[in-house]
């Protein structure tokens, strides 16, 4: 049996020989130097090549770590993984290296950061722990790394973007302290430590609670969509999407629809979400036998498994299960679902159905989740259609001017400098303004919104000084747990939780009647899963008051389209300061709030402006520029609008001042090209098939004429290999004539189809003569490459769209 060791000198030594053999290497430092990575890159070069699974984490507090050094962690192995801890000035300390072996793992944590003379010379201390020592205290550890690795919100992918962003920032930092000196603040002191066992309390404390076993049925939004999944079965599909908006019991729906099935296996990110999806399955089904598959918690046997995908992901107990072990497996919180600790659970199983639920299928990778269910969507709602039906609370909105002048706070990409605006956020003035306001519109339970955790604890603060029983609650919080604070909410005992980004998603607080936004919206999707926190139904809430501060910050101009409910067109809405609501909701706004929407609105390019930010966001995460696709799929804005506003993704490029060289030429001289390409009316796919098919052929020979005869079969072979596209784009009477190749058919029809109606709407550029199909642009053979690539790019991201939108229509 290993032991536990103590050791002060050359843990160099002890790591090499473990991350050389490795299968996975989690390593968690506070700060990195060149010659620590210098000192493991062989071995970590070694394992990344033998296929282990390495992600590292490291931060910027006090810009200790030499962008030098997250450089060479980079440039080691294209596939291990480096994210860089956003501390935004709170001390950042963990030290922990987590090594798994075939058969043995190594837990060492101490006080060796990444640097040659901490792994080699320096006076450490570190403990060296087997695996078999204690096996749970080694897989919390792995479990709480991968949390904090993919989950935080303070955590960014080191890429070229990201390290252009590091290396200012750094330079800055040592220009204004070239000793480094030190200042502490009384927020300064809450440390962001590698989470302890001790820390887990919080996880433990998510307590079994005995079912209810009254009988319970579907309800509202549940009816429908079950029907829905019974008839998509019925179709013959094998997986499909559920969008709901929260608070219309999406749970309850997967147990519902889990009664058609022996085995299931349910997956989410998060322990309470675990238990409270068992406790809700048992009220439906109490006969059968519901397990927990997390941390300490592993029941392989039961009939219904409820698995955290970070243990359950991790090679050694997915390969516990054969991958045809469950009949139906139930993804919550479906979003994340192309991350690839899902993608690894997904790919080993092989269920009979694949369901994957979600309130805000937001794009979180370069995989679209819509793809991971062959683009079924079995059933969408969101929550402006569920309050019209009264499935969901209707609202009172009232906007609040706040006077803080935004713009002169710095914009760091993705989110403004918490540092400066803690300025201005923690301030008395404010805090009373906000105590005001809260106090006239307020009802009973309030969850609030803040920016960060010294913002949180000031206002609960303040709020407490004032008579009022408040908590702040935040991921450092030691002092009480969320089950905890969440029970003083419902029963009354507090009045409000100060909160900082722990009630986006997957915990449902009924009784919450009040929300209160003190934070600029930085994420349009982030506030409207905020925004669904409020809006369950209760017998003791008639609605959910929502007092938002508003100021000139950035999608302040935007946030209010969410509550409209209106089919008025895009440019008639950009006038509109205040949107048309749902029945019996309400909006009211200060005065100050609409002259400055109005003020904002009048702005020249707020909308180019706004699509400019995002694009940047997307590409400082990428580390590159994006493709047509990656914008669409990842963005923070609908990729229409790139069209809408720019003519088409080159011509906003070339706005922005993203294309260079020959790209630049290349669109000055056949922007016509690629406008007819992007904008070419679409009712079914064929026209980006049958351009498909050209480009197929290659770049030399994209722009050969070709007959009906010569694209037929591959044509047909791509609306045929995957059955959602036969389905829905080659399924009229004519087309199910088609789905056995028919050479002669296919081809009239492509005669008839693209190739006819495309010429006749193309203004020359295309035409269709003596049975032959030309594209009409005289390309120089040095731009014909990049012509190429630009028009594949384009064409792609058609043909995905196309489809993705008629998924959202059957759905």
């Amino acid at each position: 049996m290993s032991k536990v060791k103590l050791i002060t000198e050359q843990l160099h030594n002890h790591l090499l020989p473990l991350l050389s053999s490795a299968k996975s290497i989690y390593i968690l430092t506070s700060f990195a130097m060149k010659s620590g990575v210098e000192l493991l890159q062989d071995a970590l070069h070694k394992a990344a090549v033998n296929g282990a699974d390495i992600k590292i984490c490291t931060g910027d507090y006090l810009y200790i770590t030499q962008p030098e050094a997250l450089e060479a962690l980079t440039n080691i192995h294209q596939d291990i993984e480096v994210r860089l801890w956003k501390s935004n000035g709170v001390s950042f300390h963990p030290k922990a290296y987590i090594i798994e072996n075939q058969q043995y793992g190594t837990l060492v944590i101490g006080s060796s950061n990444l640097s040659r003379s901490a792994l080699t010379t320096g006076i450490e201390w570190n403990l060296s722990m087997g695996k078999d020592v204690d096996p749970d205290i080694f897989e919390n550890a792995v479990t709480l790394f991968l949390k904090n690795y993919f989950y935080s919100p303070q955590t960014i992918p080191v890429n070229k973007e990201s390290l252009k962003e590091y290396k200012k920032n750094y330079d800055h930092y040592h220009r204004k302290n070239p000793n480094l000196v030190r200042i502490w603040t009384e927020a300064e002191e809450i440390e962001i430590m590698l989470p302890s066992i001790e820390l887990n309390k919080e996880e433990q404390l998510v307590q079994e609670e005995a079912p209810n076993y009254e009988i319970i049925t579907p309800r509202f939004a549940q009816q429908e969509a079950l029907e829905n999944l019974k008839n998509t079965m019925e179709e013959g599909y094998d997986r499909a999407l559920v969008v709901m908006a929260t608070g219309l019991g999406k749970t309850y729906l997967a147990g519902f629809f889990s009664e058609y099935f022996k085995r299931v296996l349910f997956i989410a990110h998060r322990d309470e979400i675990l238990h409270q999806a068992k406790n809700s399955f048992l009220r439906i089904m109490p006969n059968k036998h519901a397990g927990i598959f997390s941390g300490k918690e592993k029941n392989p046997s039961a009939d219904f498994i409820f698995a955290s995908v970070f243990t359950l992901g991790r090679k050694e107990h997915l390969e516990r299960f054969r991958p045809n072990e469950f009949e139906l497996i139930i993804i919550d919180e479906f979003h994340h679902a192309a991350a690839k600790t899902y993608q690894r659970v997904i790919e080993y199983f092989q269920p009979r159905f694949l369901l994957g639920i979600t309130a805000t299928p937001d794009r979180t990778d370069n995989k679209d989740i819509y793809a991971i269910c062959n683009g079924n969507v079995a059933y969408r709602i969101d929550f402006l259609e569920a309050i019209q039906r009264q499935w969901l609370a209707p609202f009172a909105y009232y906007g609040i001017y706040d006077d803080t002048d935004y713009s002169r706070i710095p914009w760091l990409g993705y989110k403004y400098d918490e540092e400066e605006l803690s300025k201005v956020q923690i301030r008395e003035e404010m805090a009373e303004k906000i105590l005001e306001a809260w106090t006239k519109y307020k009802q009973t339970r309030t969850l609030a919104f803040c920016s960060s955790i010294r913002q949180a604890i000031f206002l609960s603060s303040y709020f407490n000084k004032k008579g009022y029983k408040t908590i702040p609650l935040h991921s450092l919080q030691k002092n009480i747990s969320r089950k905890k604070a969440i029970l003083l909410l419902e029963k009354g005992e507090i009045d409000a939780i100060f909160t900082v980004d722990l009630f986006n998603e997957g915990v449902d607080i009924p009784a919450v009647d009040t929300l209160l936004f003190v934070r600029p919206t930085e994420s349009l999707t982030i506030y409207t899963q905020q925004i669904g926190r409020g809006l369950r139904l209760h017998p003791d809430k008639e609605k959910c008051v929502i007092i938002d501060l508003i100021g000139n910050y950035r999608n302040a101009d935007l946030k209010l389209r969410l509550f409209d409910v209106s089919e008025t067109n895009e440019r008639k809405r950009k006038s509109q300061v205040v949107p048309i609501i749902p029945s019996g909701c309400m909006i009211e706004l200060d005065l100050k709030v609409i002259n400055l929407l109005e003020e904002m609105a009048r702005k020249k390019q707020p909308r180019r402006e706004k699509l400019r930010e995002d694009y940047f966001w997307l590409k400082h995460q990428l580390g590159r520029r994006p493709t047509y696709l990656e914008l669409h799929l990842m963005g923070r804005s609908e990729s229409i609008a790139y069209k809408q506003e720019f003519g088409s993704y080159m011509g906003f490029l070339y706005w922005a001042n993203e294309l260079e060289g020959i790209e630049e030429e290349v669109f000055k001289l056949h922007e016509n090209w690629l406008v007819e390409v992007e904008k070419t009316p679409m009712s079914k796919s064929y026209k980006m098939v049958l351009l498909k098919v050209m480009l197929d052929r290659g770049p030399e020979n994209w722009l050969k004429p070709i007959s009906p005869i010569e694209a037929s079969y591959h044509f047909h072979r791509y609306l045929t290999e995957k059955d959602y596209r036969k389905n829905i784009d080659f399924s009229d009477q004519t087309g199910k004539t088609l789905w056995n190749y028919d050479e002669e058919k296919v081809s009239r029809l492509i005669a008839r189809m693209p190739m006819t109606k495309w010429s006749g709407s193309s203004k020359g550029l295309i035409t269709f003569n003596n049975d032959y199909f030309f594209i009409n642009i005289e390309v120089h053979p040095q731009h014909n490459e990049m012509l190429y690539s630009c028009t594949k790019e384009i064409c792609e991201y058609r043909l995905h769209y196309y489809f993705q939108r008629k998924y959202a229509k059957k759905g």
